[in-house]
């Protein structure tokens, strides 16, 4: 079992920047491909970005390709979520994920994903 705990979501303005925090306590976290979606009001969940087990690997979203950097800490059991450059179509809830047997390919699928977050809202203002 592994429990995840998203922080660091807000209101900010369009253009300004925040970091989520993703804390993950229970199994062995560096086992695990940790990926971050989203969903907004009215619209499914979405793929964000995901990063894999050594940290080596990355993928995201075209809709943040650019803006976005996710990365981890292994030792602090974190996964981060540096948004930039934030525009008001990133207004939703933002949700941390973990996956103990995703391959790359289907890392942008929900439903590969073992273990979610409460959420943490984030909203750009225009």
């Amino acid at each position: 079992q592994v429990q995840l705990v998203e922080s660091g979501g807000g209101l900010v303005q369009a253009g300004g920047s925040l970091r989520l925090s993703c804390a993950a306590s229970g199994r062995t976290f560096s086992g695990y491909v940790m990926g971050w979606f989203r969903q907004a009001p009215g619209k499914e969940r979405e793929f964000v970005a995901a990063i894999g087990w050594t940290g080596g690997s990355t993928d995201y979203a075209d809709s943040v390709k650019g803006r976005f950097t996710i990365s981890r800490d292994s030792a602090k059991n974190t996964v981060y979520l540096q948004m930039d450059s934030l525009k008001f179509e990133d207004t939703a809830v933002y949700y941390c994920a973990a996956s103990r047997w995703a391959y790359r390919g289907r890392w942008h699928v929900p439903d590969k994903y073992d273990y979610w977050g409460q959420g943490t809202q984030v909203t750009v203002s225009s």
